[in-house]
């Protein structure tokens, strides 16, 4: 009798980052390895896996170009581990630093050869000001991304790249399916107040809605005094169901990417040739976004 084949293992990484790069990257790397030993063949950071900042001066002044120390580092380590890093949300001065003095937040995924192979920079910010509860301004000091990104095919299958807020939108995440995504990724540093009411249910509606597993790696607990962060880093099936989360403090949790189920449950309910594009019209990734 044939053996059966293994499934890809991810393993999705829960954080606490501070200010203190360095510290940082220890925890990271640490996790990195771990997961590498347990045979995870991509590894998915969260949002500001490089640093959080207390504040919009110290923020900028922590930030990097992508060929910087700390990417260089990263690139390394994957080498080194052979193994594919999501980055899910790098402080990034762009080549625009010198004449704007803001920066994007860059999701980058690295191969095992430590090449960057995608660069997604966030495209929806988040400006929210929930009276006495939540106060952000993203847009104060970050650039909207140009771009949405194409899927990129890695061992664990095809990867969207997304970051955080852009969570709230579906748009995006049908688009990148329609590109052909299996696997929807949306590293994350969710506040309490808005994690605890949205986190799950808007994971699952995005993963039951395009029939695709998502994975999102989420900063927790306390990053620096006026910031504490939701936590709860999980995986979702294609049918809805979450099949893997992380308890509290920074830790991993694994997940097994079965693409034969995800086919079947496309076949069995095939919802995306059931949409009425004659009605509403086609979500699509564009090639050369409208001008504002």
């Amino acid at each position: 009798m044939a053996a059966t084949a293994l499934k890809p293992l991810i393993a999705v990484c829960q954080l606490t980052s501070t200010p203190d790069k360095e510290q940082n990257f220890t925890s990271c790397s640490q996790l990195i390895r771990e997961a590498v030993q347990r045979g995870a063949c991509v590894v998915f950071l969260p949002e500001a896996f490089d640093f959080i900042g207390s504040d919009t001066q110290e923020t900028l002044s922590l930030a990097e170009s992508l060929e910087g120390a700390q990417i260089q580092r990263y690139a390394g380590l994957a080498r080194e581990c052979g193994v594919w890093l999501s980055l899910g949300g790098f402080h990034e001065r762009g080549e625009d630093w010198a004449s704007t003095r803001r920066i994007y937040n860059c999701h980058l995924l690295l191969d095992p050869t430590g090449h960057i192979v995608a660069t997604y920079r966030k495209t929806h910010l988040c400006d929210v000001e929930l009276e006495g509860r939540v106060s952000m301004k993203e847009s104060k000091f970050t650039n909207p991304g140009p771009e949405i990104v194409p899927p990129v095919s890695t061992p664990a299958g095809k990867v969207g790249l997304t970051i955080c807020y852009d969570l709230r939108f579906p748009e995006i995440s049908l688009a990148l399916t329609q590109e052909g995504a299996e696997i929807l990724t949306y590293p994350s540093a969710f506040t309490m107040t808005t994690g605890s009411a949205h986190w799950e249910v808007l994971l699952r509606a995005r993963a039951i809605e395009t029939q695709c597993y998502v994975v999102a790696a989420a900063q927790t607990g306390k990053n620096h005094e006026r910031r504490t962060s939701y936590g709860h880093t999980m995986v979702v099936d294609p049918w809805g169901s979450v099949i893997a989360q992380c308890q509290e403090g920074p830790g991993l949790c694994y997940a097994e990417i079965d693409l034969g189920y995800l086919r079947r449950i496309r076949r069995e309910m095939p919802i995306c040739t059931h949409r009425r594009a004659d009605l509403y019209g086609r979500v699509t990734v564009l090639k050369k976004p409208l001008p504002p």
